[in-house]
């Protein structure tokens, strides 16, 4: 089977956005957009999921991190849905609950074309680094959306912010990589109604 990639840019008044990825990497990451926390989340997000990603986002952060953080989603986002395809003979749903020191993190996605976000990490700091932590919600929502993924993100356990929204990372990471395996038994895409 050929490598599943995808190549995505966007220029706004606000962002630049550059990104390359293959669902069929080995978790190699060349990442830069000017917040270190976000970086290091993506960087994460990459080698846990085996995904070969490169991104260079230059944004508007004298402002703050919002356009930044969501454009990389919506950016994400899409480059996902682009390096699937047709979705002809992949599992299409993938779970994983992960543990991160004291946080413990369910991620559970179906890869339906229907977008949608479920959310439930309760974040109790400002920021962390130069990361706004309301900005994790952001980057969820515009990766479900641009993704055109059902999305459900819950924290059993946790209490250090950095730790949650590291485990929300990694446990997205596993699961797609589950959700985007082959199974040979698979004829056509996974659904009753012959198409997602």
């Amino acid at each position: 089977m050929k490598e599943r990639t995808a190549r995505v840019e966007r220029n706004t008044a606000e962002t630049r956005i550059r990104l390359s990825l293959n669902l069929d990497g080995s978790g190699k990451a060349d990442i830069h957009t000017g917040i270190g926390f976000f970086d290091h989340m993506l960087c994460g997000f990459a080698r846990h999921g085996l995904f070969d990603l490169e991104l260079h986002t230059e944004g508007d952060l004298e402002v703050d991190t919002h356009h930044t953080v969501e454009d990389t989603g919506i950016v994400l986002g899409r480059a996902i849905r682009e390096a699937v395809g047709d979705k002809r003979g992949i599992v299409r749903y993938g779970s994983k609950i992960l543990p991160m020191d004291d946080a413990l993190i369910l991620c559970a996605l179906d890869l339906c074309g229907r977008p949608y976000l479920s959310w439930d990490l309760r974040l109790d700091r400002e920021k962390v680094g130069e990361f706004e932590t309301e900005m994790a919600r952001e980057f969820f929502y515009a990766l479900s959306y641009s993704g055109e993924m059902n999305l459900h993100l819950k924290q059993f356990d946790g209490f250090n912010n950095h730790h949650i929204i590291e485990g929300a990372f990694k446990a997205l990471a596993k699961a797609l990589d589950q959700a985007v395996q082959y199974d040979e038994r698979i004829t056509g895409v996974l659904s009753t109604k012959g198409t997602l």
